[in-house]
């Protein structure tokens, strides 16, 4: 792991959200948000407002992760949790988690989405490798539970994903010091476990819909411990 790597960069995303590109973007998705929020699925709307706008792929992609209609917007913000951690077990979407550090650290582009959280433009497609950012992503996410005095923490990584038992392993090394109780546990979707769960860490907007509650972890790590993030802003 000593080769660095930067995990989801892209070079022309730095022209394609910056300057006029990025505001074409915006226009781009409050069109789209007005469509979704009338009840158009969104990936029709992005299909429309994406061609008629002559947009990217990227750029669809980050607006689509971006955004969501205004009912769900409100659901997932009524479920947040901001405090009062103390003692409880909370519940991580490893990859998810661990996958938005790497990029964060890579410089790699993020976005601030809608509903708060902030995302990236990786596609996971079954495979994952450790990279030389992971070390520091599992620590930056110790530092910050130990931070909430969390009593207990369940990470659930996907199994059919390559190397999720090697990423268990380091998990369960690097954070072996920590006050609370680490468990890592490899199930065949993390996403259907966590659904059922609250006090959940992710940022996927199927989860957050469906979980009891949940924490936005990711972009409380990313504003505390990595304040010159620069990260796209589609929040509003």
């Amino acid at each position: 792991m000593s080769k660095e790597v930067k995990r989801g960069y892209v070079p022309t995303d730095e022209k394609e959200f910056n300057g006029e590109n990025l505001e074409k973007v915006k226009r781009a998705q409050s069109d789209i948000f007005m469509l979704i929020d009338r009840g158009y699925p969104i990936k029709n709307a992005s299909t429309f407002a994406g061609n008629h706008y002559l947009l990217s792929e990227r750029q669809r992609l980050a607006i689509v992760r971006a955004t969501s209609p205004s009912e769900d917007i409100q659901k997932r913000k009524s479920k947040q949790i901001t405090s009062g951690f103390e003692g409880e077990t909370v519940y991580i979407d490893g990859l998810n988690l661990i996958i938005s550090m790497e990029i964060a650290l890579s410089e790699s582009t993020m976005i601030k989405c809608m509903d708060g959280t902030i995302r990236d433009l990786a596609g996971l497609r079954g495979t994952y490798k450790l990279i030389d950012k992971t070390d520091i992503a599992i620590n930056l996410i110790g530092q910050k539970l130990e931070e909430m005095k969390v009593g207990k923490v369940y990470f659930y990584l996907d199994s059919p994903v390559s190397n999720t038992g090697r990423l268990k392993q380091r998990i369960l090394e690097l954070l072996a010091g920590v006050s609370y109780e680490v468990n890592v546990e490899l199930v065949n979707n993390a996403d259907v476990v966590l659904e059922t769960k609250g006090y959940v860490i992710s940022s996927d907007a199927i989860i957050l819909n469906k979980c009891d509650s949940w924490i936005n972890l990711a972009y409380e790590i990313v504003s505390e411990k990595l304040p010159d993030l620069k990260y796209i802003d589609l929040s509003i």
